[in-house]
């Protein structure tokens, strides 16, 4: 293999990291305590800031159940014929849909929570390194950023720096929450392509 594939093989390997992280349902505090690597590590590996070692692609590999192989994008594509990608699952019984490929960038998907059955608590806050905006499709999603607490309802769009606190729940009894996610793992914007209102009715007059 030549440098240069080296190179890009291990510059793609944090996101396929952060995707199989994600996909095992584990944080990068309990990824720590099952491995011994530490947070700040695994998160610089994930954003692509420090490359990893054998021994520690070893480590993650067991630990995520994935092969090397999986993880460097070199396993041989599947025979079977192309079919719908099912939901993943977590724990909370929240279900995520990956709407993009893991190859670095920006990485879509949609996540849907569950009706309730009693009150919700405070969602629980995680920060990492990172840009995510979010568009709530159906029902009322919590948001707890920093000391804030934000109910959003359908058509409600927020953008944040990861870096701060910030988790989510389900904030209704009435039935399911469905959003959309972009996340920037390198901390990018996500940029307008259309000038504010402002901007355009200037444009316009200058027209007239």
């Amino acid at each position: 293999m030549a440098v240069d594939d080296v190179e890009g093989t291990l510059a793609a390997m944090g996101p396929r990291l952060r995707a199989a992280r994600e996909h095992h349902g584990a944080t990068l505090a309990g990824v720590s305590r099952a491995t011994g690597i530490s947070p700040s590590t695994l998160s610089r590996i994930e954003t692509g800031r420090r490359k990893p070692t054998l021994e520690v692609l070893l480590q993650l590999a067991k630990e995520y159940g994935v092969a090397l192989d999986e993880l460097a994008g070199t396993a041989p594509a599947p025979a079977a014929k192309p079919r719908a990608r099912a939901p993943l699952s977590f724990g909370d019984d929240k279900a995520v849909l990956p709407l993009t490929r893991y190859v670095g960038g920006l990485h879509a998907h949609k996540h849907v929570l569950p009706a309730l059955e009693d009150p919700p608590a405070r969602p629980r806050q995680v920060s990492h390194d990172g840009y995510e905006w979010l568009c709530v499709l159906y029902g009322r999603l919590w948001l707890a950023l920093g000391d804030q607490d934000l109910v959003l309802t359908p058509g409600d769009v927020a953008e944040f720096d990861t870096r701060t606190p910030h988790g989510v729940a389900n904030s209704s009894p009435s039935g399911p929450v469905e959003y959309l996610i972009m996340f920037g793992p390198q901390g990018e914007r996500q940029r307008l392509r259309t000038p504010p209102a402002a901007a355009r009715r200037d444009w316009r007059q200058k027209d007239c």
